[in-house]
């Protein structure tokens, strides 16, 4: 047994345990630790058995245990080692996958410029090969491959000496590249203590095209794509410092008549659409060096190098006006469009950008002010007459607070038995200080500021209240027309005031006439006959007022549900020397639509001689009667129907 316990020793002092159980150990990291334990084990167990058989000597057993015990220890150590180094590879295997799973690339150098650290996403995003970006890659060779794979198209070695020069003096670099596919790609370098650095590399490209759509919304108009104020400003600026001697531009201001009015009766999405296809319009009529801009709203601009001056801007305006005016087809609604253009020439009208914007402003508001639909350049007086007319809006407002309106009637006579049978509701303004102002002055700023609507409201039910008062006073009930605006057309709770009007003051439907001008429905023509078939089903009659001189059309004859026809003053007044074959064929065209014609403005005996022979079957005029005062007119029915001695 002692021979066993030396051999035990011998074996273990050699190293034959240890020779074996490193061998294992290669194979399996578990078989060192165990060989040790095991060997540990055998002495103790030997030192315990050659106690028990008393054959053993003091010093052998001392030695035994000395060497049991230090390979239990050795076991346990290198148990300890084994799973130091496990948990060590595990944290480099959570690192390579974090590293792998960042969205940027990243590659890691050392001082020799040398990768360290090379993950995944560098080598997807420049579709390289993993076995040249890795670790122990150069570099020199990166850049290299990169340029092999088509992803650097740069100087290598100039490139890469640039990085590591700055990195050398402690400055780090950013540099904006293209991947394939046309993808931005960001790459910063920045340098480490240890002397080499670190490159993050990522793909900016959607941050990129968010940046761009930004800055485009910045300058251009969201719905039409258009340049907005601000671009159409500096591109403005910058045209005018680039203005040669002899040479000239032109500054349009257009605004699209009656917008307000069709946004608010068809709502917002067909006032899109109307306003894309009008900037669509815009931009094929312009020339390569022009703009054409949104400034907001309904309104637009155009900045026009016209050398050839004045008469090149007025054959831009025509061509504007030609394409404007041919009818669109929006949501299923077929509208006609017009517009208002004000335009100021640099450098005779300014040659700074603000002066030139205002002057080309007041140009346009004195086309609004004359009546729309029409184009005025800029004069010098235009800026008192915008004051002027900015000081009647004013005055209008106070009028409508202060109650200093009046409605005057002008009476319909009855080709029958010559008696009035209706009458003509006709506003009038007598001013405190200018006295009566002409409705031709008044009336297109009211349209024009919308103050029409609550005027065009009052003066509906101010006919309503005098027609009863009327009947009341005379016992005979008279048809009343009264004038509608565009604007009063397209609000959509007019239909809801006249029945509430007549509900109001105890008018018969049948005795209201609204009038209506061809202009005006033709504007919207589907929108139009909605309108006129809810005022039909009120009970309320309609009009064309002024017929002949727009569309004259037979199809809305047949379509539109009136029940008038007025024919305009201006054929009236050629009668009867000429103009008979124009009043002629109105009167028998309407009567074969089973239509009742009207002639206003009859101021002869003659004319009216030939309407009553040609069959018209109401006249109106100063033949008969001006407007009268509600007073006026009552006594004049009064002495009508009043008994011949």
């Amino acid at each position: 047994m002692s021979r066993f316990r030396i051999d035990s020793l011998a074996r273990l002092l050699r190293g034959d345990y240890a020779a074996e159980a490193d061998d294992v150990a290669l194979a399996d990291g578990d078989a060192t630790p165990k060989r040790f334990a095991i060997g540990g084990v055998v002495l103790a167990l030997a030192i315990a058995a050659g106690v028990m058989l008393s054959d053993a000597n003091w010093l052998e057993c001392a030695l035994l245990a000395v060497v049991a015990i230090l390979a239990l220890t050795i076991a346990l150590l290198l148990k300890r080692h084994q799973w130091y180094h496990e948990a060590l590879a595990a944290e480099r295997r959570q690192l390579r996958t974090a590293v792998d799973n960042i969205p940027q690339g990243l590659v890691l150098y050392d001082a020799s410029a040398t990768i360290v650290v090379c993950n995944r996403p560098y080598v997807e995003m420049f579709g390289l090969s993993p076995d040249v970006a890795k670790q122990g890659c150069t570099m020199q060779r990166l850049i290299e491959h990169r340029k092999e794979t088509g992803s650097f198209d740069g100087d290598v070695e100039a490139f890469c000496a640039a990085i590591i020069h700055n990195v050398r003096l402690g400055q780090g670099t950013r540099q904006l590249t293209e991947a394939p596919g046309g993808r931005a790609i960001e790459i910063v370098n920045k340098p480490l203590k240890s002397g080499g650095w670190v490159a993050t590399i990522e793909d900016i490209t959607a941050r990129k095209r968010a940046e761009e759509k930004i800055a485009h919304l910045a300058h251009y108009d969201a719905l039409t794509d258009l340049p907005n104020r601000a671009l159409f400003r500096e591109k403005l600026e910058v045209a005018l410092k680039e203005l040669g001697p002899g040479e000239q531009l032109a500054v349009l201001y257009i605004d699209i008549d009656e917008f307000k009015s069709i946004n608010d009766a068809l709502g917002h999405p067909v006032g899109d659409e109307l306003l894309k296809e009008v900037a669509e319009r815009l931009r094929g009529c312009i020339g390569e060096a022009d703009v054409a801009a949104r400034l907001g709203g309904d309104e637009f601009a155009i900045i026009q190098n016209c050398t050839g001056g004045r008469a090149e801007t007025e054959r831009l305006v025509e061509a504007l006006y030609a394409a404007i005016r041919q009818p669109l087809e929006c949501a299923g609604h077929l509208i006609s469009t017009d517009a208002s253009i004000g335009i100021a020439m640099a450098p005779g009208d300014g040659v700074h950008l603000d002066q030139l914007l205002k002057n080309a402003d007041l140009a346009l508001y004195g086309a609004k002010g004359d009546g729309r639909r029409t184009y005025r350049f800029f004069e010098q007086d235009m800026g008192a007459r915008a004051r002027a007319r900015r000081t009647l809006e004013l005055e209008l407002r106070q009028a409508i607070g202060e109650g200093g309106f009046e409605v005057h009637y002008q009476p319909l006579v009855d080709l029958r038995d010559d008696r009035i049978s209706g009458c003509e509701a006709l506003l009038r303004w007598r001013h405190p200080q200018r006295g009566n102002i002409s409705p031709a002055e008044f009336i297109p700023v009211a349209e024009e500021s919308g103050l029409i609507v609550e005027i065009g409201k009052w003066v509906l039910e101010r006919a309503c209240m005098d027609a009863v008062a009327l009947y009341r006073q005379t016992g005979t009930w008279l048809s009343m027309a009264v004038n509608v605006s565009a604007r009063q057309l397209r609000d959509k709770d007019f239909i809801g005031i006249v029945e509430r009007t007549l509900l109001a003051t105890g008018m018969p439907p049948e005795r209201l006439e609204l009038e209506l001008t061809e202009s005006m429905l033709m504007e919207d023509m589907d929108g139009a006959i909605d309108f006129m078939h809810k005022v039909r089903a009120l009970g309320v009659r309609l009009s064309i007022d002024d017929f002949g001189t727009g569309y004259s059309s037979l199809a809305y004859l047949q379509t539109f549900p009136i029940n008038h026809l007025k024919i305009d003053r201006s054929f009236v007044r050629l009668l009867p020397t000429s103009g008979t074959t124009i009043a002629g064929a109105v009167i028998a065209l309407a009567h074969g639509f089973n239509l009742t014609v009207v002639a206003e403005g009859v101021e002869e005996p003659e004319q009216f001689d030939w309407l009553r022979q040609a069959g018209c079957d109401y006249v109106q005029g100063y033949l008969f009667a001006r407007p009268l005062p509600l007073a006026a007119l009552r006594a004049r029915m009064l002495d009508e129907r009043a008994p011949v001695a």
